[in-house]
């Protein structure tokens, strides 16, 4: 394999671990210790390969520290600076679209960064994490959903 299509597998990679983990650092480590694992195993350098090492080790990795750590609302007021959210129709940055992506849970962050960015059917998707299709199709809609609210913007339905 030449080093351009190993380079975008292993970006490609990183960005997977990244949306799982939310933190540079822990997603380094955990594309390093898929990547050595595939390499000792003989696997093929596939993104299918290397993304079912990542999504293994990390879920060990939750699985071994099991710790919930709390926040109270005080403290969350206080960091977000006396309110909860950005009120309605305000504008966002970056900082702003990471903070609201560390609010949702792995499995929703895994399942929209599966969706959004590779591009993935919900039934591919389905059949990587070993979910339901329609738990998949569930995850990406109630991500998009906790992404418009954490942003500020109003999610309502519309009436026939």
């Amino acid at each position: 394999m030449s080093s351009k299509p190993l380079a975008d597998l292993l970006q490609h990679g990183y960005r997977y671990a990244l949306s799982l983990t939310h933190d540079p650092s822990q997603a380094e480590d955990l594309l390093h210790e898929a990547w050595l694992a595939v390499l000792r195993a003989g696997g093929p350098p596939k993104k299918g390969y290397l993304f079912s090492a990542i999504r293994t080790r990390f879920l060990n990795h939750n699985r071994r520290e099991r710790l919930v750590s709390f926040v109270s609302l005080d403290e969350f007021r206080n960091e977000a600076g006396g309110q909860a959210f950005s009120p309605a129709g305000s504008h966002f940055d970056q900082e702003n679209l990471e903070d609201a992506l560390a609010k949702l849970r792995p499995v929703e962050r895994e399942a929209l960064y599966l969706y959004v960015v590779e591009g993935y059917t919900a039934g591919e998707i389905s059949k990587r994490t070993k979910q339901s299709r329609g738990s998949v199709l569930s995850l990406i809609h109630r991500s998009k959903q906790k992404l418009r609210r954490f942003l500020g913007y109003e999610v309502r339905k519309v009436k026939p």
